[in-house]
């Protein structure tokens, strides 16, 4: 019997794929997901009440050039790992970046996704230390 979820799948590799080509560049999110994706952001529980997750691929497109605007296209997502199935991929790696007057910051990520009808339909952003990762943004 053959298992559906077998990393020799087309879909995994594809998945992988998919993966490798996003983290490359950030603002590619919309080439890969669904119009109806779902960000869960890295700094969701920062506040109180925490973030609501963004919904759309506009809203997630724009949270991601954001991101890259803020680092003032320093960004770099260095991936150390990927692994996907048919259905969810998880990317390692670590977010580096630079800045005049705030110095390099390098924060290890790990973002799972979970994919439908060969799409990202939701993401979880999560950074070793989200609050660091907020704070260098910002420019405090």
């Amino acid at each position: 019997m053959t298992n559906p979820s077998s990393a020799d799948s087309a879909k995994t590799t594809e998945h992988i794929a998919m993966l490798r080509y996003l983290y490359a560049d950030v603002r590619r999110i919309s080439e890969i997901s669904s119009a109806d994706i779902i960000l869960h952001p890295a700094d969701r529980d920062l506040s109180t009440p925490p973030k609501p997750p963004l919904r759309g691929v506009a809203a997630v497109q724009a949270h991601e050039e954001a991101l890259v605007d803020a680092t003032g296209g320093t960004l770099v997502m260095e991936v150390d790992k990927i692994t996907a199935s048919d259905d969810f991929g998880t990317v390692l790696g670590t977010l580096r970046a630079s800045q005049p007057g705030r110095g390099e910051i390098a924060v290890a990520f790990c973002g799972v996704w979970r994919f439908k009808d060969g799409l990202a339909v939701e993401h979880w952003e999560n950074a070793a230390n989200p609050a660091r990762l907020v704070e260098w943004l910002v420019g405090c």
